[in-house]
């Protein structure tokens, strides 16, 4: 299927590794020009060269942290014609709620939140000028769901669908959707490297931690593994696609059926 991405501008952040890696890959193997965004100089480029391999579309580099509206500015004046913004970057740590303190709270809304609040104050009016744009927040099913393990990470994730829904409602009647994805337990490096440290810990194969996984901690699981990357990006791909032009204000799961709703 030809998503008519050709020559879009799209910017990826947090976008040098996991599911913000994959979309950046599928949008450029689309055809799409796409700028990628990560914290160090050395891990861009890292990335660039890599997706260069299967690309189609032209490659772009910015690194920092997105986080810092110092940073955001200079992105912007760097690069003020963006057509598709993906605010994919995100931290999530697990931590007993007594242990979190006012500056955590703050650095997860900071990371999770306000970076994608302000790219997206940044070029909407672009967007609204040329009357076509995406916005996509990569949320979480924890946004619906909030992790006991991780509270504040969950009320990053519910705001960026609250922020996502208000921007399409902002938006109604233009040629701009804006929308939210939710993945559920995906493969991604963060996740990863958890899942390692968890799995030694308690002295078992990767393959033996991801079954008693969803067993015991997501149990309602339909797919009853991890999802990977890829199958993440081929949603977000689609919905920042002309294709998807009736696809706004909602929130979109990827998450293998773990929210038990039908809707």
């Amino acid at each position: 299927m030809d998503l008519q991405l050709t020559g879009k501008l799209a910017l990826v952040t947090g976008s040098t590794a996991g599911i913000g890696y994959a979309i950046a890959k599928t949008l450029a193997a689309e055809g799409a020009d796409v700028i990628i965004n990560g914290r160090s100089q050395e891990s861009v480029d890292e990335a660039v060269a890599s997706l260069a391999t299967e690309a189609t579309g032209r490659l772009f580099g910015f690194a920092g942290d997105i986080a810092t509206a110092e940073v955001a500015d200079r992105l912007y004046d760097q690069y003020p014609d963006v057509e598709i913004l993906i605010n994919n970057v995100g931290i999530f740590e697990p931590v007993a709620f007594e242990d979190i303190n006012d500056s955590e709270w703050r650095r997860f809304f900071e990371v999770n939140v306000l970076s994608g609040v302000r790219l997206a104050r940044h070029y909407l009016p672009v967007m609204k000028q040329k009357n076509w744009g995406r916005i996509i927040f990569i949320s979480s099913e924890s946004g619906i769901q909030i992790p006991a393990e991780m509270i504040h990470y969950g009320m990053t994730k519910s705001a960026q669908i609250s922020v996502a829904r208000g921007l399409a409602e902002d938006v109604a009647a233009t040629g701009i959707t804006v929308n939210s994805v939710l993945p559920g337990p995906t493969r991604s490096r963060g996740v990863t490297d958890f899942v390692e440290d968890m799995a030694e810990q308690q002295g078992q194969t990767l393959e033996q931690f991801e079954a008693d996984f969803f067993e015991n901690v997501r149990p309602t699981s339909l797919i009853k593994r991890f999802a990977t990357t890829d199958e993440v990006a081929s949603i977000v791909c689609y919905l920042v696609s002309p294709l998807a032009s009736a696809t706004t204000g909602a929130a979109i799961r990827v998450d293998g059926g773990v929210v038990k709703s039908a809707f």
